[in-house]
């Protein structure tokens, strides 16, 4: 490449995209039980939780705790082990919090687990561009072999490191899910092989999603925000095809067939 090409050529490329990035919501203020139950979940799954990247939302605390008290609540979840990257919510109180603590207000994220019918706040409108999220470690996307309007196939094995995410369709992968690899559906996810990594269906908040596969040695899946980590699977399932669905709080698992 001539020098001159090279000077016009951008030194750097931003964009937006899916990335991995834990909700943690407050329903009281109390820093001591938050840190103990992080370090639970730290501890009985550590290939998930450790090092995971948290927005912090305080929308449902009956009022919103002093800067100094979120820089106190950040040191007890990097403490468990987690890293806490921002405020979720757009309201102005948070907005003015965030920017009290030099810190990325992600108005538009919603988690997983909201609910039909619960409200959901409303970010102001505002001529500012948003804050850029803080940069975090998060999985190389594959991308996928083609889309199609019933959802994204990924015709090549998803390996160790990697992540697929099928944005507002269902996921159909016909090879291997790895040990270390992450599947992501908004819809549900089928997998026609081993599913050896992660799996999460409905990842913004639909109930109904299941998750198919062939083999099944799952390190986690995760329907809408409920979850199970598999550190010893059962026998029953070790290597079988199976079925994961929700219902009511309950991530239920079966044999298939």
């Amino acid at each position: 490449m001539s020098e001159s090409a090279k000077s016009i050529e951008p030194a750097s490329e931003l964009k937006f995209g899916q990335v991995g990035v834990a909700n943690l919501r407050l329903k009281r203020l109390h820093a001591d039980a938050m840190s103990a139950e992080l370090q639970a979940k730290v501890n009985s799954a550590p290939q998930l939780f450790l090092r995971t990247p948290v927005i912090l939302d305080l929308s449902h605390l009956p009022g919103l705790p002093t800067a100094d008290e979120v820089r106190g609540l950040f040191g007890r979840i990097r403490a468990a082990g987690m890293l806490p990257v921002g405020l979720s919510y757009g309201t102005t109180e948070n907005e003015e919090l965030a920017r009290a603590l030099d810190l990325p207000l992600f108005a538009k994220f919603r988690a997983a687990f909201e609910r039909a019918g619960e409200p959901m706040v409303t970010p102001p409108s505002t001529s500012a561009a948003e804050p850029t999220p803080v940069p975090v470690d998060t999985p190389t996307p594959v991308p996928a072999s083609h889309a199609r309007a019933s959802g994204l196939h990924q015709d090549s094995p998803v390996r160790s490191g990697q992540q697929v995410y099928a944005r507002g369709s269902d996921l159909v992968v016909t090879k291997l899910v790895a040990n270390g690899a992450e599947v992501i559906a908004d819809g549900s996810i089928h997998i026609y092989g081993a599913l050896r990594g992660r799996a999460l269906a409905g990842a913004q908040g639909d109930e109904s999603a299941r998750i198919y596969c062939q083999e099944f040695h799952a390190e986690l899946v995760s329907i809408a925000g409920r979850y199970r980590v598999f550190e010893d699977l059962p026998q029953d399932l070790r290597g079988k095809p199976v079925q994961a669905w929700l219902e009511g709080e309950k991530l239920l698992l079966a044999r298939l067939g």
